[in-house]
């Protein structure tokens, strides 16, 4: 009568605050798709999917949570809330400046506006096979004009040119930089020349680098150096290469591998010129026109010039002159060294500069973009610093195997990354082997790189970027990799017995495994006398029939075999006055149910409550 009159009005008078004015009708129910841009609140929610405020704020009600019309929701809970009507919400997140310019930036060049521009090379490789040498041999080779295809030293990078072909190469101090590089989020090269020595073949290193280059996506082209020693024995490299996943294109691969030697210089021109038929393969191009965009090389604090980064050009041209941005760093260049030491008023794609100008210094590997507004630069570089701080936490955030459930549940893992190194190579196989078995169709592993010897930074950097803990068997970690490993908040477990490492992941694998949630029976009472009382409410005089009552579980109210009410939580429990935690079979207590007082004599309250049932890997289908 009364009441539901009134409770009616109340929903319309809801709804019609979610509609702004007049009265608001739901369109009918029929949308399978919606899409809302952030912030978002429940009256926003409630016109985007077409479904009253009253009836969204009930299921969060029904969740534990009290809502206004007005209250801001998450992204994710905006998401929920719209599947639990049947509807898949797209959120449109709130850009930030950086994104936007990135946005403007990234839009589709005309064909007409593109021109061909040098592959950025990277070398990379095992310790003293010839890096260095071979790379000092390609700059002695190298026909240019001036000083455009010279070197600088400290830039570490340079772009050689013999007027048919150019390259542009990075020497960066070996695959760690490369990874660090990729820790950051950025891929600058287009090739990279896997160097390894005919006398020394495929060592530690070596395979790391290509663990390193496959996770980047990057094309690989190996640089067989030093074949004018004697005794070497190309067919076991090219075996041992094969073993790693590149195979030679003289064994019906895809893998080209060159024969080069630093001393001799033979084999530079046919890299160089295979290095260029790559370039023309991929079709590499880039905008020449307009602001320039790219990469941070690298950057250090000098006393007399301040910060001085070196830059890749990716598009555009960059000038003298110009305001750039890179994360939390802006400023105005005051000059620009082309490799070689020259000073230049302008440089183009694919060249490696050196600039001044900056206020701080900027990360290795960021982008860095050309605005025409040095305040807009600004903006964005303290909107990058408030966004870091933010992020701080939860970018580093330690991840162990006993957290690892946690994580899985807030959706940061989907997968167990590991890195293994041990003392033998039979003790690599028989450990991979062993942690690729556990994988399963719901949770499993991924070996990201598996190897002989210590553990060094370079598995460090390889765990930060991609969320991996290392193991170790039978090895230990150096004073720098355990160091970096600290700072940069890796996990290093390290093992004496192989079966401990297998319990220990199989038991970080099963808790990944979403647990079967079961209701358990914990009692039945039944209302005998009814008690209302003034500013309380009504107060069900009971007595236990089964089992007990705890104040903790979740009651079912059953009228005439129906159940009235499901998953009610209890008030308050009491017997002769007093606040108990449990009333046991056969005792008399008074029960008041939370926010629900519709209770009869003779009805039955049966108490519940949710168990989680953890679950095997032997449970679990297989991949």
């Amino acid at each position: 009568g009364t009441k539901l009159r009134g409770k009616e009005r109340k929903m319309a008078s809801e709804d019609k605050g979610a509609a702004g004015t007049g009265s608001f009708t739901a369109p009918p129910r029929h949308i399978e798709k919606a899409s809302i841009k952030e912030p978002i609140t429940i009256k926003d929610l409630s016109s985007t999917i077409g479904v009253r405020a009253s009836e969204i704020m009930a299921k969060m009600m029904a969740a534990g949570q009290l809502a206004t019309i007005n209250q801001v929701l998450t992204a994710e809970n905006a998401e929920m809330l719209a599947m639990e009507f049947g509807i898949e919400l797209t959120v449109e997140k709130k850009s930030s400046m950086l994104e936007t310019i990135q946005k403007e930036y990234e839009k589709e060049v005309p064909a007409e506006e593109l021109s061909p521009r040098p592959p950025v090379v990277a070398f990379l490789g095992h310790v003293d096979h010839g890096k260095t040498s071979l790379l000092d041999r390609i700059r002695r080779t190298s026909v240019v004009t001036g000083e455009a295809g010279g070197i600088t030293q400290h830039i570490g990078s340079y772009l050689y040119d013999d007027g048919q072909r150019r390259v542009t190469f990075l020497d960066t101090p070996g695959h760690k930089a490369f990874t660090e590089m990729r820790a950051r989020g950025a891929n600058m090269t287009d090739i990279a020349v896997l160097v390894v020595a005919a006398d020394d073949g495929v060592m530690p290193q070596t395979e790391e680098a290509i663990n390193h280059v496959k996770a980047a996506g990057v094309p690989i082209v190996v640089a067989l150096n030093k074949i004018d020693l004697p005794n070497t024995d190309e067919n076991k490299i090219l075996g041992q290469l094969a073993d790693k996943g590149l195979i030679a294109t003289q064994w019906g691969g895809d893998t080209e591998v060159v024969r080069t030697s630093a001393a001799t210089g033979e084999g530079i021109s046919e890299l160089i010129e295979y290095l260029d038929y790559i370039a023309e393969l991929r079709q590499l191009k880039a905008r020449t026109k307009g602001p320039a965009i790219g990469w941070i090389i690298e950057s250090e604090m000098t006393t007399g010039e301040g910060v001085l980064a070196r830059l890749l050009i990716k598009n555009g041209t960059l000038q003298k002159g110009d305001i750039i941005v890179s994360g939390s760093s802006y400023g105005k260049i005051r000059k620009m060294v082309l490799a070689g030491g020259k000073v230049v008023k302008e440089a183009g794609p694919a060249t490696p500069v050196e600039v001044s100008g900056l206020n701080e210094i900027p990360l290795a590997g960021d982008p860095f973009y050309v605005l025409e507004d040095i305040s807009k630069a600004k903006d964005i570089a303290q909107e990058q610093r408030a966004q870091k701080r933010e992020k701080l936490l939860a970018q580093h955030r330690q991840i162990t195997l006993e957290n690892l459930f946690s994580e899985i549940k807030a959706g940061e893992l989907k997968e167990l990354n590991v890195i293994v190194k041990a003392d033998v190579q039979g003790s690599v196989d028989v450990l991979a082997k062993s942690i690729l078995e556990m994988n399963t169709a719901e949770v499993g592993v991924r070996i990201l790189h598996a190897a002989v010897g210590g553990i060094s930074e370079s598995d460090v950097l390889l765990a930060e970027a991609s969320n991996a803990i290392i193991i170790g068997f039978q090895v230990i970690a150096d004073e720098r990799a355990r160091s970096l490993a600290e700072s940069r908040k890796v996990e290093i477990r390290l093992y004496r017995i192989i079966y401990q490492i297998v319990d220990d992941i199989k038991k970080a694998l099963e808790g990944m495994l979403t647990p079967h949630v079961q209701e358990k029976q914990l009692g039945r009472a039944e209302v005998r006398q009814i008690f209302r009382i003034s500013r309380y409410g009504v107060i069900a005089g009971c007595f236990v029939t089964e089992g007990a009552i705890p104040r903790s579980a979740k009651i079912r109210l059953i009228r005439d075999h129906i159940v009235i009410r499901d998953n009610n939580s209890i008030e308050s429990i009491r017997r002769n006055k007093d606040d108990v935690s449990e009333v046991r079979n056969g005792f008399e207590c008074g029960i008041k149910l939370q926010g629900y007082d519709d209770i009869k004599e003779s009805d039955i309250l049966e108490a519940f409550e949710f168990v989680e049932i953890s679950r095997t890997l032997d449970s679990v289908a297989t991949r």
